[in-house]
Order: structure tokens, then sequence, then C-alpha cells
């Protein structure tokens, strides 16, 4: 059985079988191991992570009397979070995905190489062009209006070289979507998106060995990448142009509404609701991604996994309004319908976040691929409905990504 416990429950002898918590966060490469030396335990103790699975079936358990969380009990806190999120009434789209993807590639490549630029002057001790940034969030918002889905999903599609400067361009495009999802009027939207664009410049001073390094940070070197807030605010610093909501959300968007996170351990009254929502933005874009020593998550199951962690890491409301912008299953998510065929969703639908337009493409039943074809499940005519997120990696599509983001 798998428990979930609380991390200064931990003995040697027990099965790993996952850490609670974003894998950025976690010492370890990989989960799913046995528990042998007591110094890998002191390692996660003084990690940020708070809670673990353990399974007890390949390990020592828990001793009587000690209290767990089971897998079922879990599913349904987190089945019961993201119903909750169905709930809000999702700003909708005037165009489809599809017909936004050409531009929305455009204005990623023009933002990349413009956020690149932003970096070396950083770096070079340049002040940051401030107009330079608001336009480019101009377009990015134009994007995001006429469709969120369409931007923000090209965006994680990043190469691992890209990923510092891709990372910003998502995030100001997440902002942006949730911005508007949570009723902001014009200049916060524009606020928030200038704040995701410039939230990460502080790692432009960090050593290139470390933020480029192919493998799995030590402590120490997580430890020097923990400073990018404070170097970043003090960068924004020297432009006379940038608010306080910029400045804001670039020292804060690492806290957490449990008093866990840096720079300064505040707590969930003491962070403003745009750090909050530079928090989940962050967060989704980082697990979402390719990293030199992580494929990333699926983006349903990324959410699924947010949704377990929102108790002291996100504010609720905040995560709820940011499921409700990208929907239960974003786009690219791959997905089992009741008839065995597996699609990726491709758009989202203005009726309910639980029935997005899906691109089938292989048969369960048959085991072989299939000539694809679109469904809209929210139409009264289709019979189908998502019975299941699926692992990408199970299925190893190497297409997966152009399927959703070439336009049939």
């Amino acid at each position: 059985m798998l428990k979930k416990i609380k991390v200064d429950q931990l003995v040697v002898g027990m099965h790993l079988k996952e850490f609670c918590g974003s894998w950025m966060e976690h010492p370890f490469w990989r989960t799913g191991f046995v528990l042998t030396d007591p110094k890998d335990i002191k390692t996660i103790l003084a990690s940020s992570i708070k809670e673990v699975w353990i399974d007890n079936s390949k390990g020592v358990d828990i001793s009587d009397g000690e209290v767990a969380v089971t897998e079922a009990e879990s599913d349904a806190q987190v089945e019961e979070e993201m119903q909750q999120a169905a709930q809000v009434q999702r700003v909708t789209s005037p165009i489809s995905t599809a017909a936004e993807l050409e531009r929305a590639a455009k204005i990623c490549h023009q933002s990349k190489q413009a956020v690149i630029s932003m970096f070396q002057e950083a770096r070079m001790g340049k002040a940051v062009d401030v107009g330079g940034a608001q336009r480019m969030v101009e377009e990015i918002t134009d994007s995001v209006t006429r469709n969120p889905g369409a931007l923000i999903s090209l965006a994680r599609l990043k190469t691992v070289d890209d990923y510092t400067y891709m990372h910003s361009v998502a995030v100001c495009a997440m902002m942006v979507a949730l911005s508007k999802q949570l009723g902001h009027d014009t200049e916060q939207t524009r606020l928030a998106g200038l704040a995701g664009l410039m939230h990460d410049l502080g790692k432009a001073m960090m050593p290139t060995e470390v933020l480029n390094k192919p493998g799995k940070l030590t402590a120490a070197e997580f430890s020097i990448i923990k400073t990018h807030p404070i170097e970043g605010h003090r960068l924004l610093l020297t432009s006379q142009s940038v608010g306080d909501v910029v400045l804001d959300v670039c020292l804060h968007h690492h806290e957490k509404t449990d008093g866990s996170g840096y720079p300064n351990g505040l707590s969930d009254p003491e962070i403003s609701v745009f750090a909050k929502m530079g928090a989940v933005c962050d967060v989704y874009d980082a697990i979402t991604s390719n990293r030199p020593y992580k494929v990333g998550w699926d983006p349903a199951e990324s959410l699924r996994k947010m949704a377990e962690w929102s108790n002291g890491h996100f504010d609720g409301k905040i995560f709820q309004a940011f499921v409700k912008s990208l929907g239960i299953y974003p786009i690219g998510s791959l997905v089992r319908l009741t008839s065995g065929r597996l699609g990726v969703v491709i758009d989202q639908t203005g009726k309910s976040l639980t029935m997005p337009v899906v691109k089938v493409f292989f048969s369960t039943k048959s085991n072989m691929r299939i000539m694809p074809a679109i469904i809209d499940l929210s139409l009264p005519s289709t019979n189908e409905k998502i019975v299941s997120r699926e692992d990408p990696a199970k299925w190893k599509f190497a297409d997966l990504n152009e399927l959703w983001s070439i336009p049939s």
C-alpha cells in the first residue's frame, strides 16, 4: 500500500515511492528506491520537502499508532481540488488555438531574442529597458487575448539551451492569462505580464556553470541559485520605470504560503496576490519543461501534482483560477477516451473544463495507430469522454507535440 507520511517519519528500510513536491526541490535524481543510508534521510529533512509517499509492500512501514494518508484519500482530495477549479467561470477565447498557432510561434521567437538581449545587457551592467519589455508584453497579451493556449503551449516546447529565456516568455503569458481569469483590469494585467517576463532576471548574474549544469545541483550550487530573486531585484532597482508589482514578483515568486519558501520565508498573509500568481506560473512551466536531468511532466499530470502541493505551497483561489485558465486537461495532454482511443488535447471549449477538443490517433484495443480525427467532447452529439490521463513516457509517441502544435 502507498502511504503519504511526514518526512520526520522516515526511517531506514522504507521504500521511497515519490516526493510530495516539485522535483526541482528534492535532493535526489530519482524516486522509487529503498532508504539504506541515514545520511539520505538527513538530506531530505534539510530540504524543503515536507511529505513523501512510501510503499510498505516494498519496504518498512510506519510504526503502529502513527498517522498516514493513503493514496485513495489523497486522490480524493486532489480530485476535489480540481473539481472546485471547474466551478469557476472560465474566460473564453475568441478564436481557436489552431488559428493562433502561427502568430504565437512568431511572437515566441521574437520574445526569446528580446529576453536574450535583456539578460546580456543585465550581465554588462546596463539598466533594464522597460520600454522594450512593455512592447513585448503587449504582443504577448494580444496573443493570449485571442487564445491563451497557443502561446502558452508553444512556449513549453523549449529546448534545454533556450530554457532560461523561454521560461520568462512562458511565465509572462501565463501571468497575463491568470490575471484575466482573476478579473484584473488592463493595467493590472499589463503589470502581471511585465512581472512574469522579468521575474527571473537575476539568473543573468548566476555562474553559467551552475545555471547550465547538465545534472542535479548540489546543495551548495542550489544555495547560489536561490540568490537569483535578490540579484534580480537589485538589477531592477537600477531602472526607475520598474513598478512595485514587478519588483515584488521578482523578489518573492519563490515564497510559499506555509513560510517554507525563499528568500524571506514569508507566509500566506505576507505574500502579495501577484507574487502568489508568479509562484504558480513559475512552477507549472518548470515542471512541464524538459531539463538536462529530467523530462518534463505531462500538462494534466502536472496540474494534478500541483493540486497535491497546493495546501502550503500555493494560494487555493489563485491555483483554481490558474487551472481554469489552462483547463484541467491543458493543450498537449495525453488522454484516454471511453472508446479506448488515445488522443492529445488540442483546444479548450467554453462548455466544460472536462470536455476539451481532442485529436485521437491511437487505438489501445488494436494497439496501433489510427487515422487522426478531431473530437469536440463538448458537443451533444459526442458520446466519448475522458476516462484517464496517460503518461507519455509509457507510450513513447515521438510525434506527440507535432500532433497538437501543427494544425491539421
